[in-house]
């Protein structure tokens, strides 16, 4: 089985939950964390092993390993950082809700441009103790 290689934006709360759960699946392994504080970001990643650091999506999506990008962003990014990652031909999952507004969701869908492109939108109430009861 190949090893699903995983950027992760948003060393936050949120990335933090997705980054404990990871760690936990057999052939998922996250390369590269993205977060705007440099400092705090690099202390995530070194209690998790990630390699790679960075402030800037775009030097994630760069990297030729990255398979797929995860989204733990505040919600006014998640649009435009979605496009980002389908444009560079990324597999993304964004923490919900997908957008601000129905046109910008529109934009997301329509940019996906290759079938074997996908966005997906997490729903964790589903599968959380503490929200689904």
């Amino acid at each position: 089985m190949k090893t699903i290689k995983v950027a992760l934006a948003g060393a936050g709360a949120f990335g933090i939950k997705h980054l404990d759960g990871i760690k936990n699946i057999d052939g998922v392994e996250v390369v590269s964390l993205i977060s705007r504080d440099l400092g705090k970001t690099r202390e995530v990643a070194d209690k998790y092993g990630i390699g790679h650091v960075t402030t800037d999506l775009a030097d994630s999506l760069a990297l030729p390993e990255v398979d797929a990008v995860i989204l733990c962003t505040p919600t006014q990014m998640h649009a435009s950082q979605s496009i980002q990652c389908l444009k560079a031909g990324k597999h993304v999952q964004v923490e919900i809700p997908l957008a601000d507004s129905w046109k910008d969701a529109d934009e997301v869908v329509a940019c996906k441009s290759r079938p074997a492109w996908s966005p997906c939108v997490a729903t964790p109430a589903a599968s959380t103790p503490a929200i689904s009861g």
